[in-house]
């Protein structure tokens, strides 16, 4: 069996020609010819069944499933897909049956294709679930609605790529992070401070000071293994781990601020290293210039050296590393080795060797000149840092989920250890002051004797006055004086800060790297670009230089060196919150293999890094707070397009359950009462206006939902329809509307908005209100539509529902206006200079812009993202312009003008309370409340009281009030004509025809209007055509008019004569809201 084109070829079994799978043909509804089948084999599958003595190890290594190009595509040959035709399918033998159900596989699993393995996709429920005729496939050679997503074709690509490079250098964990770590944590603290600090605090305190610090780093250090445990980890070490675990907001910002830090750190390692060879320079009388202008020189060259260095690659800065741990540790070992070596010499200078009572002496602190315990610890304490040096280049180990954990831990023990071997040595050989001269002797049976140096036969009393130069607190080169070969201290100081120095300088391109490829600060995505086999971050070299450079110069790093430490403290303290945020959010994908860790352990180093800021520099730690906290902002206010999957993402979700049951069980109270809103809008850009005004009130105060029913003629595809939910719900959110979409498939517009108005919502998070736009065309249009539009507002009030109508004199529909300034679907996208504009079109001619919101078949008027450029716009008619803005008025902020209140009838108290929420926004805010209410003539001063009174109780404010004496007036008698004319084609006239053709006809027709029922709400109906007068008398200049809408009882009133009482009521005025409350209490004015 020949391999398949971008296939693995099949594995032979040894010593047999024959391949380990064979390839089972079924054949379904026919023979096929041999041709075809030759055909149709190419490329469809590599393995299929196991031969005899194959072994299941070599299954599970080359992932034997199916590789049908119809269920796995592969990232890296491009997409490939052949659906499986009428006469011929190949099936996989899996468990010795046919099928192509895939088993597991590792491949499945992967994000990109890259060195580690191939990227495989295992088949869809659609190709096994559905039938096999029924899935076409579009263009691209996928399934219709299986488009693969851009992050999945940009990781696809990026893996190619990497594996394309090949021969990527990767370290192992003891040269990849233990040999980092170690030389990062052992800096020059450890030669020319630590004496320092022993002398002041004591052995005691200063065991306690490194316990302290060593603990701080350890539960760090459990953090950070158990987040590189939990899945695999890429380069940008702590802002990966960091910006996974707990999301963008806080990843960007530590992750520019510790890139910043490791590029500042590199100066100050320089530096440290430039003003020791100043000093000898010195020592010898060889400066070049003056010892500051020295610093800058020799500094530059030095930054200049470690940039070739890391340019060279990191198999270079790995060796360069080597070399200087062996320099560190030969350092090391030769203080150990010179502290055993006693010499007479050394004894006026106050090293001794080993003596138990400079050890009594030195045990208890002695801190001089303002000094204390927390000082002692902030100036150890950066000693301690550098733990994340490893993890910083995860991106470049073999195995980060392993070698972080081992590297890193075993650095920190091994560093504590040799801190306080240290410490507990150079307590018990040296004293704390010496004059160094041999002649201060005194008489070792001196009865006077207090002191360690009197019982050793010297006197360094004078000491106590100053002046001495000797001594643990007053020579930081003590080490270098008690060591066996002195210069070889010095290389080991020469060492530790060129080491930490290059640490800094690999670390902080490759972090800031990390940072510019996820384009969180879309201006720094210049330096997200990588160079040769191991993609190493050159732009980000130079930057990192320039920056070092720059502090270099300046030479005075005193003031910037607390900020340093405080940036790293920062980071240490969200690994740890990042640990103890993902386990209260209890998410099942958090898994880390590393067991070693406990939350609240995590917590209290989280705590402690925070604490330790404050210690270390009070200010710094304030500055660094202000510097993390406005970067958060920032790029939360941004919202880059990232999913992580970040336990910030679990636990609002536990909390949004937690708190959804929690509503459960508490009863609703008229107090805590908000319209939350089922908005029938069908796709929610295909009316913009009723979608502004609801959320206008809905926002930040109760829920909305945009409703969509979508009728379907053939079978309804719910796999478009699930890709329209996700892209609809994204425009929402683009679109800054606090609203969630809804769509399901029914077989009319009725039922489907019984399912939504029964089944949308969760607990007491579900509508209470039902809004709707007008039926502008109703007219126009079949009168089962309009059965159909008036049942729906039956249903509502029969479930308890609010009802709400819009309607605006232009219409509400925009979706067959082809206009992509106004309708840009912004996720659609994709080249620049074309723009998509999601419209709707009507194919049938029936439908006009105002029919039933969502009466839509997904056969006729699904959206179509239409590709056009922007000079292809046809002009609108003046009918489309006029609709186009009015569709966006509310939008826009509302001018001075009033809000009409036409609370004619109480509802409970919606018509004023949605008023009310509306003018509260900062859109309305201009608008004030106008109330008219109905009265009696000799009547009206008192019942403007009243209501005044009442709407002072309710603490609403309100302009004017007016009382309308004259609504039972009759209405003018061309405007009864008008209405008797508009319902003339839709009475019964059952006058005219015989009883039994008149009941089957009101069988047949429901919706027509009986003379009975005619003269019946003879009343009711003079009441609408009179409202109308008076709306376009008194509020013909309104921004809005709320209405008290009438109601019509159901089963006596026809569809055809309600919908002429609303159409009555509301034409030819501005934008008007008929609203009729649940008859329940919605306002109180009780406490």
């Amino acid at each position: 069996m020949s391999s398949p084109s971008g296939q693995k070829p099949a594995l032979k079994t040894p010593g047999s020609g024959q391949t380990r799978f064979q390839v089972t043909e079924v054949t379904e509804l026919g023979p096929a010819t041999s041709g075809e089948r030759g055909e149709e084999s190419k490329g469809r599958f590599s393995v299929v069944k196991f031969v005899e003595g194959t072994e299941a190890s070599d299954v599970a290594q080359n992932g034997d499933t199916v590789r049908s190009t119809g269920s796995h595509r592969s990232s890296a040959s491009g997409h490939t897909n052949i659906s499986d035709t009428h006469s011929n399918t190949y099936y996989l033998r899996t468990f010795g049956h046919n099928t192509i159900d895939a088993v597991p596989n590792i491949d499945f699993y992967r994000q990109t294709e890259g060195p580690l393995g191939e990227k495989l996709i295992r088949p869809s429920l659609s190709e096994l679930h559905d039938e096999l005729d029924k899935e076409p496939l579009d263009e691209d050679g996928f399934p219709i609605g299986e488009e693969s997503t851009i992050a999945e074709e940009a990781a696809a690509k990026e893996g190619t790529k990497d594996q394309a490079k090949g021969g990527t250098v990767k370290f192992g964990w003891v040269k990849g992070v233990l040999v980092r770590c170690m030389l990062n944590i052992w800096g020059v603290m450890l030669f020319i401070r630590m004496s320092w600090i022993v002398g002041q605090a004591g052995i005691g305190l200063t065991c306690v000071i490194i316990l302290m610090a060593t603990v701080v780093t350890t539960i760090t250090g459990l953090s950070t293994s158990a987040i590189a445990t939990n899945g695999f980890v890429r380069g940008g070490g702590a802002y990966y781990l960091i910006s996974r675990s707990l999301g963008p907001e806080f990843g960007g910002s530590i992750g520019l601020i510790f890139a910043f830090a490791n590029a500042v750190a590199v100066a100050m390692y320089v530096v440290g290293f430039a003003e020791t060879v100043v000093e000898m320079l010195n020592d010898v009388d060889a400066l070049m210039t003056d010892e500051l202008n020295d610093v800058r020189i020799v500094g530059t060259l030095t930054v200049i050296l470690l940039l070739g260095i890391s340019v060279a690659g990191m198999e270079w800065e790995a060796k360069a590393q080597i070399v200087l741990l062996v320099i560190l540790l030969a350092a090391i070992f030769n203080y150990f080795i010179g502290t055993v070596i006693p010499m007479e010499s050394k004894e006026p200078k106050g090293f001794f060797g080993y003596k138990a009572a400079i050890m009594m002496e030195n045990m208890s602190p002695d801190f001089r000149d303002g000094e204390t315990f927390f000082s002692m610890f902030a100036i150890f304490f950066p000693a301690a840092t550098g733990i994340l040096a490893g993890a910083n280049i995860s991106g470049d180990l073999t195995d980060p989920q392993s070698a972080i954990p081992k590297g890193t831990l075993l650095a920190i023990l091994i560093t504590g250890i040799s801190y306080v071997a240290v410490t507990v040595s150079t307590g018990s050989c040296i004293l704390r002051d010496a004059t160094g001269d041999p002649n201060d002797t005194s008489s070792v049976g001196d009865l006077n004797c207090t002191d360690a140096a009197c019982t050793l036969g010297y006197d360094f009393s004078i000491c106590k006055e100053g002046g001495c130069k000797f001594g643990l607190m007053n020579d930081f080169q003590v080490m270098s004086l008690v060591s066996a070969f002195g210069p070889l201290i010095t290389a080991g100081i020469f060492s530790a800060t060129l080491s930490s120095a290059l640490a800094s300088l690999v670390s902080a391109p490759k972090v800031f790297q990390a940072l510019c490829k996820d384009n969180i600060y879309p201006g720094l995505h210049v330096f997200a670009k990588g160079y040769g086999k191991n993609n190493e971050p050159l732009r980000g070299y130079v930057l990192t230089f320039c920056i070092g450079l720059a502090f270099i110069l300046i030479a005075e790093l005193n003031v910037i060196a607390p900020i340093i430490s405080n940036f790293f403290l920062a980071s240490y303290a969200l690994i740890n919150f990042s640990v103890f945020h993902a386990s209260l959010a209890n998410s099942p994908g958090w898994r880390p293999s590393f067991r070693y860790y406990n939350k609240w352990v995590s917590l209290a180093g989280a705590v402690l890094c925070c604490a330790v800021m404050f210690v270390v520099n009070w200010w710094a730690a304030l500055m660094t707070n202000i510097i993390v906290l406005a970067l958060y902002v920032y790029v939360s206010y941004k919202k880059p397009d990232v999913n992580w999957g970040s336990s910030t993402q679990a636990l609002i979700y536990n909390q949004a359950l937690t708190h959804s049951l929690l509503l459960t069980g508490v009863e609703d109270h008229i107090k805590n009462f908000r319209p939350q809103c089922l908005v029938m809008t069908g796709y929610p850009n295909a009316r913009p206006a009723l979608l502004h005004l609801v959320n206008a009130f809905t926002k930040d105060v109760g829920l909305m939902v945009c409703g969509h029913v979508r009728t379907a003629s053939r079978r309804p595809n719910f796999k478009e329809m699930s890709l329209d939910h996700a892209r609809y719900q994204r425009w929402l959110m683009k679109n800054r509307i606090k609203a969630f979409y809804t769509p399901v498939f029914a077989e009319d517009l009725r039922h489907g908005a019984q399912y939504l108005l029964q089944a949308t919502g969760l607990g007491r998070l579900k509508p209470n209100t039902l809004v709707m736009g007008f039926k502008n065309n109703w007219s126009d249009g079949e009168m089962k539509d309009v059965e159909m539009y008036i049942n729906i507002i039956h249903d509502a009030f029969d479930l308890q529902h609010g009802v709400v109508l819009i309607r605006l004199q232009e219409g509400l529909d925009v979706s067959h206006i082809q206009d992509p300034d106004e309708l840009l679907s912004s996720h659609e996208k994709k080249d620049a200079g074309m723009k998509d504009a999601v419209v709707s079109i009507n194919m049938g001619g029936k439908d006009s812009e105002d029919g039933p919101p969502s009466q839509i078949t997904s056969a006729q008027n699904s959206p179509l993202i239409l590709r056009e450029t922007k000079s292809s716009a046809k002009p609108l008619s003046l009918t489309d312009q006029r609709l186009l803005e009015a569709s966006q008025q509310f939008k826009k902020k509302q001018g001075k003008g009033t809000v009409d209140v036409w609370w004619l009838f109480d509802d409970g108290g919606l018509a004023l309370l949605i008023p009310y929420l509306l003018t509260n926004k900062k859109k309305w805010k201009d608008c004030k409340i106008r109330l008219f209410v109905g009265g009696k003539i000799n009547r009206i001063d008192h019942d403007r009281r009243a209501m005044a009174a009442l709407l002072s109780k309710f603490r609403i404010d309100f302009s004017a009030i007016y009382v309308l004496g004259d609504i039972n007036t009759k209405p003018k008698k061309h405007n009864v004509l008008s209405f008797e004319e508009m319902i003339e084609p839709y009475k019964l006239k059952e006058d005219d025809m015989e009883q039994e053709a008149a009941e089957k006809l009101k069988a047949e027709e429901p919706w027509r209007i009986s003379d009975n029922e005619l003269e019946l709400y003879k009343a009711k109906t003079n009441r609408q055509i009179r409202l109308n007068e008076l709306l376009k008398e008194h509020s013909n200049s309104a921004k809005l008019i709320v209405m008290s809408m009438p109601l019509a009882r159901k089963g006596a009133v026809s569809s055809a004569l309600y919908m002429s009482w609303l159409e009555t009521l509301s034409k030819d005025l501005p934008p008007i809201l008929l609203v009729r409350g649940n008859q329940q209490s919605v306002l109180t004015f009780y406490s």
